[in-house]
């Protein structure tokens, strides 16, 4: 009877440390950073972003989720005026542009010169753009906007100011598609499909005239802090 509660506790303490290394072995627990950063993204840019990492066993790959906001040159205001509104030419013009952009990135850490930790990135783009013209004196104001999609890639490093918290110098670019510009009552479609377009102007005419992101590069410094 000795020798069964013997091997009952023996077996008891084998089993409760091969479990407490297989809690150790195979529970992950993701890390998550989150960061801002300015610089220039075609204009001023202002960037925030939340990254997770370690959220799957043998996964190399971080994702991040970003929102950015920008100022641009929104374009030519006459040439604007002429292709979405009218001839007129009076008023002293009077323009800004803005552009929301949303951001999904996979990072991946490679050894880069003496750089500790450096990563390269890559996804995809969501952009809301919109470009105000105000012809002062002239009675005439509007807003021409675009939604597009694109693809970045670029490349970022990381150093340490104190634990959990990062100095990050990101340069990238990012690619926009062609989409629609509309504005007032008129819309500018890249495959045609134009809706009360003026005097036979077409897409292209629109596009020369406005500012809606194509190729954007990107230079930002920033910091992040890791939960």
């Amino acid at each position: 009877m000795k020798k069964l509660y013997v091997f009952l506790i023996v077996f008891f303490c084998c089993y409760t440390f091969v479990s407490a290394q297989t809690e150790q072995t195979f529970v992950h627990k993701p890390f998550v950073t989150a960061g801002i950063s300015v610089g220039y993204t075609g204009g001023f840019g202002l960037q925030g972003n939340v990254m997770i990492s370690n959220f799957a066993m043998d996964f190399p790959l971080s994702v991040r989720f970003g929102i950015g906001y920008s100022t641009l040159n929104p374009g030519n205001p006459a040439d604007a005026r002429r292709i979405f509104i009218n001839d007129a030419t009076n008023g002293v013009p009077e323009k800004s542009g803005t552009d929301w952009n949303f951001r999904m990135d996979f990072l991946y850490r490679v050894p880069f010169m003496s750089f500790r930790r450096f990563y390269l990135f890559a996804g995809a783009r969501y952009s809301a753009f919109s470009a105000e013209f105000n012809f002062v004196d002239g009675n005439e104001f509007f807003n021409i906007n675009s939604n597009q999609w694109g693809l970045g890639f670029g490349a970022e490093s990381y150093f340490t100011v104190v634990p959990s918290f990062d100095l990050v110098f990101s340069a990238g670019a990012d690619y926009y598609f062609n989409s629609a510009i509309y504005g007032h009552d008129t819309t500018y479609s890249p495959d045609g499909q134009n809706i009360n377009t003026r005097r036979g102007y077409t897409f292209y005419d629109a596009d020369q005239a406005i500012n809606q992101p194509k190729v954007v590069v990107r230079a930002l410094l920033g910091f992040n802090y890791h939960f």
